[in-house]
C-alpha cells in the first residue's frame, strides 16, 4: 500500500467525486433509441440495382430516413446469389449502422447449397422485421412459341436441353422456381445464372435466354410494355393486382408454390434497443396506406413482423429448403 501514500490527496478526491457523479448521472449510449441514430445508416442490398430486393429496399430506406431523421442510404453489393452482400453485413460492426435487406435465397436457401457457408443465418444475424412477400412469375421472351404453361412444357419436351432459363443467381428463389418447374413438368431446360435481376431480365428481353422465374416487381414493367410475356404466377393463388394471370399450379403443376420474402436484418449482437427501435419504425411504415398501395401495385404483399416471428421464419425455412434441394439433386 506504500505506493498509494505517495500519491497526492487532491487528485484522489477529485477522482472519487467524478466516479460518484458518473454513477448518479443518467446512463446514455448509442444503443438507446434517444441517441440512435446519430449518423447515416446504410442498407446493403445483396443484388444489383433495379431488382425486386433493390426496389423494396429503396422504398423502405426513403421512409426510414424520414422516421429516423437521419439519412438511410442503399448500397448494392451483388454476387454469389446474394451471399457476398449478406456475408458483408454478417461481419459488420453490430452497431445498427449497417443493415441488410435480406431475402429468402441468401438467408435460408444458401445454408444448404454449400457444405461450409461463409455465414450462419441463425447465428450471425439479428432479424428486425419481414417487410414484404413476393411471388415469382414465369415470363418468356415474346418470340418463344409458347403462350401458356402447357405450351411451354410441350415445347420443352419436344426440344430437350435446347431451352434455357435465367435466374438472379444460384440458390435464389427464381433459380429454385425454375428447378422445381423442371422437376414437376419433367422437362430438360438449362439454367443460366446471373448476378441479379436486371442483367438476367435484360438478356431475356434480348433473346439470349428463353424464360425465367422472376419476382413480379422486377418483371411486370416489361410485361406491361410488351417486352416480355407473362405465362403464370408462381404463388398458390392468383395475385390480386393481376387477377388475369393464372398460376403455375392451376396450369397443370398442382402444388407449385414459390413465394419469396424480404426482410431487414442487422449483424448479430446489435443492441436490443436498436433492434426494437428499428422494428417499431418498420412496423409503422408498413402500416401506412401509401406504402401498402405502392407494394401492392408492384405485386408485393406488405408484411411486418415481430423479431421473434422473423427469427422463426428463418429457422423453419432452412430445413424446408434443404428438403427441396435434396429432392432436386445437384444444382
Amino acid at each position: 500500500m506504500g505506493h498509494l501514500k505517495a500519491l497526492p490527496i487532491q487528485p484522489l478526491v477529485l477522482g472519487l467525486a467524478t466516479f460518484i457523479l458518473s454513477c448518479c448521472a443518467p446512463v446514455t449510449s448509442y444503443s438507446q433509441p434517444a441517441s440512435y441514430p446519430s449518423r447515416p445508416i446504410r442498407v446493403v442490398v445483396p443484388y444489383p440495382p433495379a431488382g425486386t430486393t433493390d426496389i423494396v429496399a429503396r422504398l423502405l430506406a426513403a421512409k426510414l430516413t424520414i422516421a429516423l431523421k437521419q439519412t438511410v442510404q442503399v448500397e448494392n453489393k451483388a454476387g454469389a446469389g446474394g451471399a457476398i452482400g449478406s456475408d458483408f453485413v454478417a461481419k459488420a460492426a453490430p452497431d445498427g449502422y449497417t443493415l441488410l435487406l435480406g431475402a429468402t435465397g441468401p438467408i435460408t436457401v444458401s445454408q444448404s447449397l454449400s457444405p461450409k457457408p461463409n455465414y450462419d443465418s441463425i447465428r450471425d444475424f439479428a432479424p428486425i422485421s419481414i417487410v414484404a412477400t413476393v411471388p415469382t412469375m414465369l415470363v418468356v421472351n415474346p418470340k418463344l412459341a409458347a403462350t401458356s404453361v402447357a405450351e411451354l412444357i410441350a415445347l420443352a419436351k419436344a426440344n430437350p436441353g435446347k431451352l434455357n432459363f435465367a435466374s438472379t443467381g444460384s440458390g435464389a428463389t427464381p433459380h429454385l422456381s425454375g428447378e422445381l418447374f423442371k422437376l414437376m413438368a419433367g422437362v430438360d431446360i438449362k439454367h443460366v445464372p446471373y448476378k441479379g435481376s436486371a442483367p438476367a431480365v435484360t438478356d431475356l428481353i434480348g433473346g439470349q435466354v428463353d424464360l425465367m422465374f422472376e419476382q413480379i416487381p422486377g418483371a411486370m414493367p416489361f410485361v406491361q410494355s410488351g417486352q416480355l410475356r407473362a405465362l403464370a404466377m408462381g404463388s398458390a393463388k392468383r395475385v390480386g393486382a393481376y387477377p388475369n394471370i393464372p398460376t403455375v399450379a392451376e396450369s397443370g403443376l398442382t402444388g407449385f408454390d414459390m413465394v419469396a420474402w424480404f426482410g431487414l436484418l442487422a449483424p448479430a449482437n446489435t443492441p436490443s434497443e436498436v433492434i426494437k427501435r428499428l422494428n417499431a419504425e418498420v412496423t409503422q411504415i408498413m402500416s401506412t396506406q401509401e406504402v401498402k398501395d405502392k407494394l401492392v401495385s408492384i405485386g408485393a404483399e406488405p408484411q411486418a413482423s415481430t423479431t421473434a416471428e422473423f427469427s422463426n421464419t428463418i429457422a423453419t425455412e432452412i430445413p424446408k429448403w434443404r428438403s427441396l434441394i435434396e429432392k432436386l439433386g445437384p444444382l
